[in-house]
């Protein structure tokens, strides 16, 4: 009753340093946004309007975005429109930011969800084989695998795999994430899930195929370190004495790697799935723009070649606060799962 008790306690105490530590790095990460939009060269507003604004227009825009008060007035006022849900306005754009953020956001999100299913599984899958298959030719095949789609540039990934399965073959379409001839009742912006949602088969099947390429080759980006994590996790666990102890009476092979080693080996990864939450959607950015997939990932990019730094200030706030919330709740399931991180 008192280890219980124990335990309990640990895991509350680690749950409220946590949550009580989580204001203090939200604080920290929301600076670091201001200052690095503040610190990049030029003037934001003339950069956005160019050679095509007046003197008068460009003073207005200015003064609309209150880039005239004094810079801890603008920090202030950044962080209260944090708050409240205000990301800003744009200036190449009539829509606010909060607004395109509703609008891009189930596309990312879709994206990177199907590409950390595939990368999971590729990485448990082949990093668990690598690991029970150890110096062999399919371990060896096992870790250069892991290297090889962890080094390889997302784009180039996403050119070959347009080149080989779309315009060669034939199978999957080059990009965007439906086709022309499809009309999309998309009540969640989540075209999968409205298509099972409103039984629509063709909205389901087309969206599916759409979302393959570019899925996959961002699932590869990360999949290389699960492949690595998975593998070097399972030698060790292998290796530990609970597992030579369930060995030693008698408990078969595949009963000790999956049931006892496999399991445990899994705790880690939950951890770096969400140090790899930034990855993915930095790799977001990239396979978006590779295959014209209209999330906020290219949503971003237009608004950099536009030099719209109001823009660029509120969809990157977003993307930190987004990191933020993964990786608070990777931390409250670890210690949930994992009483060592308790103490």
């Amino acid at each position: 009753m008192a280890k219980g008790e124990s335990g309990s306690s640990g895991l509350r105490r680690y749950l409220l340093t946590r949550l009580a530590l989580a204001p203090l790095f939200l604080f920290t990460l929301l600076t670091a946004v201001f200052v690095l939009v503040r610190v990049m060269p030029g003037d934001p507003v003339v950069a956005s309007l160019g050679g095509r604004a007046t003197p008068d227009r460009i003073e207005r825009a200015q003064e609309a975005l209150g880039l005239n008060d004094s810079i801890l007035v603008q920090y202030g006022r950044y962080l209260f429109d944090v708050v409240r849900g205000d990301l800003g306005d744009p200036l190449t754009d009539p829509r606010s930011v909060t607004q395109i953020v509703a609008d891009r956001f189930p596309a990312t999100v879709e994206l990177t969800v199907f590409a950390l299913i595939v990368a999971v599984v590729l990485g448990v899958l082949v990093g668990a084989w690598s690991a029970r298959r150890r110096d062999t030719v399919f371990d060896v095949g096992g870790r250069l695998l892991g290297i090889v789609v962890y080094a390889a540039p997302v784009f180039w990934t996403g050119i070959l795999a347009q080149l080989f399965f779309a315009n060669r073959l034939d199978l999957l379409p080059t990009g965007n994430r439906l086709s022309a001839r499809i009309v999309a009742d998309a009540p969640t912006g989540f075209y999968l899930l409205d298509g099972i949602i409103t039984l629509n088969g063709q909205l389901f099947f087309n969206a599916l195929a759409h979302l393959i390429l570019p899925g996959v080759t961002l699932g590869l980006l990360i999949g290389g370190v699960f492949i690595r994590m998975v593998r070097v996790n399972m030698l060790q666990t292998l290796q530990s004495d609970y597992v030579e102890s369930a060995r030693a009476r008698g408990i078969t092979e595949r009963r000790v790697v999956f049931q006892h080693a496999f399991r445990n080996a899994l705790i880690p990864i939950i951890t770096i799935m969400g140090l790899q939450a930034a990855l993915l959607l930095g790799g977001a950015i990239l396979t978006e723009t590779t295959f014209s997939w209209p999330g906020l990932g290219s949503a971003l990019v237009d608004f950099v070649n536009a030099r719209d730094y109001a823009a660029l200030q509120g969809i990157v706030t977003f993307f930190a606060l987004v990191v933020f919330a993964i990786s608070l709740l990777i931390d409250i399931l670890n210690g949930v799962i994992d009483p060592r991180v308790r103490y």
